[in-house]
């Protein structure tokens, strides 16, 4: 399992929504990681995407003060100009928004599925954090 993330802000001079967006990236990677624990994988990988979803429209947010209204990981780590590795990891994530939400979906998450899920949406994560606190320097 991995370690949480540390959602100390260091981020004083974020704008409010940009840090809104931030705030609930955290919380819906916490959500993950209780459902996780718990073995409810499905809503670990739901929330895992959500994380990252939320992450990176608050980076869009910050650099271009808008984001389209879509739940493409792929797509919006392009937009943010993510280096290949963070969009190979956001490909691996993208898939959870629609396959955890839906019983007649063929992927079924297994407690390692989720435990890469939860590695990766950290990694991304951590980027996102990087590129963020970057602003602020």
């Amino acid at each position: 399992m991995p370690v949480p993330l540390d959602w100390t802000s260091k981020q004083t001079a974020m704008r409010t929504e940009v840090e809104n967006w931030w705030k609930q990236a955290a919380k819906d990677f916490e959500k993950a990681e209780v459902l996780y624990k718990s073995r409810h994988f499905d809503g670990t990988a739901f929330f895992c995407q959500q994380a990252i979803e939320k992450g990176l429209k608050g980076l869009l947010i910050q650099t271009t003060e808008s984001f389209p209204k879509i739940h493409d990981l792929t797509r919006l780590a392009k937009l943010v100009e993510a280096p290949e590795k963070i969009r190979k990891l956001c490909s691996k994530i993208n898939p959870a928004y629609t396959a955890s939400r839906y019983p007649d979906s063929a992927e079924q998450y297994s407690e390692e599925d989720c435990e890469k899920l939860l590695t990766y949406s950290k990694a991304v994560l951590q980027w996102i954090e990087r590129k963020l606190s970057s602003f602020n320097n």
